[in-house]
């Protein structure tokens, strides 16, 4: 040993969802040096999908679009060395090995391929999918036998990081802060451009055409599990203190950040900047992780259906009452049972002397769900045509009203992790199990941190929050998750007293009879909420009007409260007009 420290690790991103931007593997791989490119395909949402893809083909459930990127980038990633590691198998990884291999083959790129299973539960009665979320330890295997590519199933999203830093440094299951700084770092890197400026609440402060197609990340990881956020030269976006704080908190809860390799310590994160579009994470810190797995399941929960009534002009109101009534009374008259849930909302979108037709209208959404189809079918449509010459003035619809459309439900629970046999196959076949955590710590609340002193009192002004705090929000299951965060000490000071639970829910209405949990998180000046319920039963549900809780945050930045004068020095406020 020379004591000369390993040379970062980088790894890069090349996927935030199933759906992103197809050409941006290839840009990875060109755009500047890698060691290992990353893809992220599974959400909540895509486990029904690949679920009902299977339904059709049994051959099928992995998300195809990897493999027609592969068709040029496999290629790519053979000439500049690059490790390719993606949980596209989704609930068939070994399928999808297997389809890479052909591929492979017929492109004339000679790789070897490794695959990760064993996150595969069994399914319980009326589910459609269950799965464990694995760790990194198998993608590690499979990179230290020599893969060149390794699928997944489901996995955590910081796996696709944790493994090959593990892999690449000879990290151990006890090297706890190491492993911890890389679930950070991997957890930044997850949801792709989010953390280049994509998304952002401050988007308005940098030139547009920075902003028009941001570049993917990477992070340069080093031995200790410290890294350095950044992304390839001459690529757009940008990352700054605030794009990587954003995405810090992007659908995570508390302190503790539970994944089955390690639990990090977000509020040990410590955030510098390290140069133009660089910012450097230390600092963290690792417990052991606990002692079961999230399970994920999905299942098809019933039938919905929806119709957007158009109402233009005066008595906005009183056209959406009457065709609310209208509507329950045709479907009395018709003989059928309402629908079980009945959901209606008027969205004014009207102005006063508008100068275009669709500037003077409003929208009165209805939404309806039912476990039998019929009762959100023709039942419903039917009802609502009826009313076309016979209801309000100017009646018309956004859409032609069909049939009804099947949803979905995700739901989380835990199990042991000795329920799930996580299996690395490796290139030669061979399968070797990879045991859990010996030592493991139930999850527990931190202490409450200390929080500055309160912001000096003295005059007010009465300005959208969003001018001094930023926000990002997003779903896990039926609960939602807002994180604020503010870019100074003075701001933070009076946030952090300022924003409590009970001030969230009075500027959240919708949240107001809802469980709301907040967690301080000092280090990064930053509040986190989580809002039990609001998403009913998840984002394929479709509930909600925001379904996934994605501009939550942006409502909260919009609503209006005393802000100290001071802090509002230098920034163009808006003047109060009621």
């Amino acid at each position: 040993m020379s004591g000369t420290p390993a040379p970062a690790l980088r790894i890069g991103n090349a996927s935030g969802f199933y759906g992103d931007r197809f050409d941006a593997l290839r840009e990875m791989l060109t755009g500047g040096p890698l060691d290992v490119l990353t893809g992220d395909y599974l959400a909540e949402l895509t486990m029904l999908i690949l679920g009902r893809s299977r339904l059709k083909d049994p051959q099928k459930g992995y998300a195809t679009t990897f493999l027609r990127q592969l068709e040029e980038g496999l290629g790519l990633a053979h000439e500049r060395g690059v490790k390719l590691v993606a949980n596209a198998g989704g609930l068939n990884p070994a399928g999808l090995a297997d389809a890479v291999r052909q591929l492979a083959d017929k492109v004339g790129v000679p790789v070897t391929v490794a695959h990760v299973e064993g996150d595969s539960l069994p399914v319980p009665d009326g589910f459609l999918t269950a799965n464990a979320y694995l760790g990194g330890s198998g993608i590690a295997a499979c990179l230290r036998a020599g893969a060149d590519v390794v699928v997944t199933g489901r996995v955590t999203d910081a796996a696709l990081v944790t493994g090959p830093a593990a892999a690449h440094f000879g990290w151990g299951p006890d090297d706890l802060d190491a492993l911890a700084g890389a679930v950070v770092a991997g957890h930044v890197l997850e949801c792709g451009t989010q953390a280049t400026g994509g998304n952002h609440a401050f988007f308005g402060e940098h030139d547009p055409a920075r902003l028009r197609r941001p570049g993917f990340p990477l992070a340069e990881i080093h031995a200790d599990g410290s890294s350095v956020i950044t992304k390839h030269d001459g690529t757009g976006g940008v990352v700054d203190l605030s794009t990587v704080t954003a995405q810090l908190l992007y659908e995570t809860g508390g302190a503790r950040y539970a994944g089955p390799d390690v639990t990090a310590r977000l509020d040990t994160v410590r955030l510098t900047p390290d140069g133009p579009d660089r910012v450097r994470i230390d600092g963290v810190r690792g417990e052991a992780p606990p002692p079961t797995l999230k399970a994920g399941l999905t299942r098809l929960g019933g039938w919905r259906n929806e119709v957007v009534f158009v109402l233009t002009g005066l008595d906005i109101e009183t056209k959406a009452a009457l065709v609310k009534d209208q509507f329950a009374d045709a479907l009395e008259r018709g003989g059928a049972r309402p629908p079980a849930e009945v959901r209606w909302e008027l969205a004014r979108t009207d102005h006063a002397d508008a100068d275009t037709e669709e500037r003077a209208s409003a929208l009165l959404r209805l939404v309806v769900r039912d476990q039998d189809a019929e009762a959100v079918g023709r039942t419903v449509s039917g009802a609502a045509i009826e009313l076309a010459l016979g209801s309000y003035p100017g009646f018309h619809v956004t859409a032609p009203p069909g049939k009804g459309a099947p949803y979905g439900v995700f739901e989380a629970r835990p199990v042991p992790a000795a329920k799930a046999e996580h299996l690395a196959v490796l290139p030669d076949g061979t399968r070797e199990v990879m045991k859990p955590p010996a030592h493991t710590q139930e999850l527990a609340e931190v202490e409450e941190p200390p929080l500055p002193d309160p912001y000096p009192s003295g005059p007010t002004r009465r300005a959208p929050l969003g001018l001094i705090a930023g926000a990002r929000s997003g779903d896990k299951g039926g609960d939602a998750n807002v994180g604020v965060w503010v870019r100074d000490d003075d701001a933070w000071r009076w946030l952090a007293h300022e924003l409590s639970a009970e001030r969230f829910k009075e500027l959240l209405p919708e949240t107001a009879d809802l469980t709301v949990v907040r967690h301080a998180l000092p280090n990064l000046r930053a509040l986190n909420f989580t809002v039990h319920g609001l998403l009913g039963e998840g984002v394929a549900a479709q509930a909600r009007f925001d379904p996934q809780a994605k501009a939550l945050g942006e409502w909260l930045r919009s609503r209006w409260l005393p802000i100290p004068v001071a802090l509002l020095e230098g920034i163009d406020a808006p003047e109060v007009t009621a």
